[in-house]
């Protein structure tokens, strides 16, 4: 399989080597905001790039009739454009917040929970990202995934950096030199705390999630998701 790599910063060097490990070629390497290049070459492309260059990155790869994988978050107020595009052009696409298996199976054990504890007013529900300093938006991609769980299982109605309410979902964002990837959900009450947490060891299994994508993405049409791809939830 031949790839293009749309963002070849530390993410896309390591989704590089994952993707060479399992016998696929890299045909196209593009950094920042690059955007004279010929993705015909590929037979996929995978974005993990910057929120000002996603958009156009993913509007060419579905223009050429490439199947686009896109990791970059901060850009979703034009995913509605792209979505269309992509119906348009008959192409293939999936975004995630994150490709990591462990938050997607992440993402389903916050869904069930929400269902679980909706109808349990004494609870309150708080959520917690907190990422390495380099990391430009807030909140993270994969936190707004989890408050969008929440809402959709539950009698919240939205989520918001600022505070919380019976209808609102607090994201307290925190950005400390150095740390894994972690998020936490927990529901407080007066007599205890119930708590799930992911924390990322490492980018591995998010470049492996994302070239698992790819894999799996060829020959298809479509609009899709991870659950698609592993088959869960």
């Amino acid at each position: 399989m031949k790839i293009a790599l749309l963002g070849y910063g530390k993410m896309g060097k390591t989704i590089e080597q994952i993707a060479l490990s399992r016998g696929h070629a890299i045909v196209l390497k593009i950094d920042k905001h690059i955007t004279d290049y010929d993705i015909t070459k590929a037979d996929v492309a995978i974005d993990f790039s910057v929120p000002s260059a996603a958009v156009g990155n993913l509007s060419k790869a579905l223009n050429n009739n490439v199947p686009v994988i896109s990791g970059t978050t901060g850009w979703l107020k034009d995913y509605d454009d792209i979505i269309r595009l992509c119906k348009e052009r008959d192409g293939a696409f999936i975004y995630a917040s994150n490709f990591s298996i462990g938050v997607n199976v992440f993402f389903e054990l916050n869904k069930q929970l929400a269902k679980m504890m909706s109808n349990l007013d004494k609870y309150k529900v708080n959520l917690q990202e907190i990422h390495h300093t380099q990391k430009l938006d807030a909140p993270s991609g994969t936190a707004i995934t989890l408050a969008e769980g929440i809402i959709d299982n539950s009698n919240y109605k939205n989520w918001s950096l600022d505070k919380g309410d019976s209808e609102t979902i607090q994201i307290e964002a925190k950005r400390i030199e150095d740390v894994p990837g972690t998020h936490i959900v927990s529901y407080d009450s007066n007599v205890d705390t119930i708590e799930i947490k992911h924390t990322a060891k490492n980018r591995e299994g998010f470049a492996l999630g994302a070239v698992i994508a790819a894999e799996w993405i060829i020959g298809k049409t479509g609009v899709f998701t991870m659950k698609d791809v592993l088959n869960i939830g």
